[in-house]
């Protein structure tokens, strides 16, 4: 009796020897999601906010997934996304009314939906993924600076086609498309410098910021234009009430862009929600909504004013909206490039 209860024993102990290798797997620790901002490096830093980090040279994947995870980018990241997503759908509705491919003086409309498409995803997936390396930070931010500037330009087409006045075209006609391609060139431009050289204080931010002011500056003018001159009420025109909306929501993006508001009033408290960056997406996506519904009653109600203006070249600016695109991809390519040889260099 005790020989074959020792025999089943010698039998049994290699299957107990083995338990904890099958359960090893299970027992691995989960993933770690956010880390505190000492474990990253300084470039990654946000003002104020202290925690809600991801840790860098994860797989691709991993960052995929902190789609769903609370990380101090995570509403940055859904706030365009959505957007975006729902802009997918207002180009479905403009499908069904708007003869994109037969009239050519709809292809202004077009471009500022796929412009405005452009800089919401770029944006969502810069905030996604630019935690993978130090290089994929500075890439994804460079792409992110492209998107704002196509989407400037077709800001400044839209503007310039349908809600101009005939007034403010006779002033500006020959010099506004060609100048707000430069200008969009070049607030892209400052931007990805400003990131790669990583100037501080009012230097840098000049170099980032005053570029995109004067592509604003320019942009809005035929909107600022139409509404100190227009006689028509709100109730005669309701383009212009869309159009004030979007000068005041880009004005209050604007504030809490430049002015880390409000985590500078309360350090450490803005982690996962309420920084001003966040709240910037918030009035950047609603002056780019109020924008789109200006510019599409402009192309419904205005077609005796802009077809009567753009008779000779309605379609002169899809150049200038390729030059646009190509030389800001142009440009955050170079860019990219030096960062690639300075990290190099850093680590031999």
């Amino acid at each position: 009796m005790a020989s074959a209860m020792a025999q089943k024993l010698s039998h049994l102990l290699p299957r107990l020897q083995l338990v904890p290798q099958e359960l090893e797997p299970s027992l691995q620790p989960a993933p770690v999601f956010t880390v505190n901002r000492t474990e990253v490096p300084r470039l990654f830093w946000k003002p104020y906010i202290y925690v809600g980090y991801r840790p860098l040279h994860q797989t691709w994947s991993f960052y995929f997934r902190t789609l769903f995870r609370q990380h101090n980018e995570a509403v940055n990241v859904w706030t365009h996304l959505l957007a975006a997503l729902g802009l997918l759908l207002r180009l479905a509705v403009f499908m069904g009314t708007v003869d994109f491919w037969g009239d050519t003086h709809a292809l202004p409309l077009f471009i500022i939906v796929l412009s405005s498409f452009t800089y919401l995803s770029l944006s969502a997936l810069a905030h996604l993924l630019q935690a993978k390396s130090e290089f994929w930070h500075y890439s994804f931010f460079f792409l992110d600076y492209v998107g704002v500037a196509v989407y400037q330009f077709g800001s400044a087409l839209a503007h310039f086609y349908y809600a101009i006045e005939p007034a403010w075209h006779e002033q500006v006609q020959a010099v506004f498309l060609p100048l707000a391609a430069f200008l969009a060139w070049l607030s892209c431009t400052g931007s990805c410098y400003n990131k790669y050289s990583q100037m501080s204080g009012l230097l840098g931010r000049t170099c980032q910021e005053m570029p995109s002011a004067l592509a604003y500056a320019l942009d809005i003018s035929p909107v600022v234009h139409r509404i100190l001159v227009s006689p028509a009420s709100a109730l005669d025109d309701p383009a212009l009430l869309y159009h004030k909306c979007q000068v005041i929501f880009f004005l209050l993006a604007a504030a809490f862009f430049s002015a880390f508001m409000p985590e500078r009033w309360f350090p450490g408290s803005c982690h996962i929600f309420g920084q001003g960056h966040q709240i910037f997406h918030v009035f950047l996506v609603l002056c780019t909504l109020a924008q789109l519904e200006a510019v599409a009653l402009d192309y419904e109600t205005r077609r005796p004013i802009y077809e009567r203006l753009h008779t000779h070249w309605p379609q002169n600016f899809s150049g200038l909206f390729l030059l646009t695109v190509g030389s800001s991809v142009l440009t955050a390519f170079l860019l990219s490039q030096l960062v690639r040889r300075r990290l190099q260099q850093k680590a031999q």
